[in-house]
């Protein structure tokens, strides 16, 4: 098991206030031990992953990115794609976060390489639930590369 005391980082990639307030909300009732942070669009998740990745920004990389597909400026798609060609950032596990439920998106996203592709629940206790699973997934039960 990969249980790590320190909180883990989330980097939301989330450009719909109303869907980002909701995973806020969701997180703290679910008193998951995360640090949150949120970008708009591609672009902003590409200019903050490379300046972190830099050390231009304290912190060092997220622990987890939650991407949604449909993002003005640059979209998850073209963001994902960035992510998994660079050699350090592709470490970092991204789960597509999304309301699309289109079987060219999915099978498009894995391609690319994400990690997880997950359709965004639409009751509040859902969300809750699939939160507490992705954190017990991903930081409980799943080793993951070191930077060391």
């Amino acid at each position: 098991m990969n249980v790590d005391l320190k909180p883990v980082r989330l980097l939301i990639a989330e450009d719909d206030d109303d869907d980002f307030f909701l995973l806020k909300e969701a997180l703290e009732h679910a008193k998951l031990d995360s640090i949150l942070e949120r970008v708009k669009d591609g672009e902003e998740l590409m200019e903050l992953l490379f300046a972190q990745d830099q050390g231009k920004i304290d912190g060092g990389a997220p622990s987890l990115i939650l991407l949604d597909l449909n993002m003005p400026k640059k979209g998850g798609r073209e963001a994902l794609q960035e992510i998994k060609a660079h050699p350090r950032l592709k470490k970092i596990p991204v789960v597509v976060f999304t309301t699309s439920n289109s079987s060219d998106d999915v099978r498009l996203t894995y391609e690319l390489g994400v990690n997880s592709f997950l359709q965004k629940p639409l009751r509040f206790e859902d969300m809750v639930s699939l939160l507490k699973v992705i954190h017990s997934y991903w930081f409980e039960m799943v080793k993951l590369p070191s930077d060391e």
